[in-house]
């Protein structure tokens, strides 16, 4: 099972136990405030995960780390497909 079936299949759950508890087809005894919560759960679980994603991206973004020897060694590929390309009778404009 991949983890989007995985996902999928708790999402389900949980959503036909909030719809059963809307539609009351589960006796409680549930205050109107408690209804109104359960009511609600969807939007402010929507809510929470917004967060976390935008915490989580924001997260990564600053603490993305500088690979300096990458970069050196990327410069030099690229220098060298350069001078392959130029012996293989390429023109560069700049």
């Amino acid at each position: 099972m991949t983890k989007f079936m995985e996902w999928l299949t708790v999402i389900g759950c949980v959503f036909c136990i909030w719809a059963a508890l809307v539609t009351n087809k589960i006796e409680t005894s549930f205050t109107r405030d408690h209804y109104t919560s359960i009511l609600f759960s969807p939007i402010i679980a929507l809510g929470l995960f917004g967060v976390y994603a935008v915490t989580t991206v924001l997260y990564k973004t600053f603490t993305f780390n500088n690979c300096e020897e990458a970069a050196v060694q990327l410069q030099k590929e690229i220098e060298m497909a350069k001078d392959d390309l130029k012996q293989l009778g390429f023109n560069f404009k700049n």
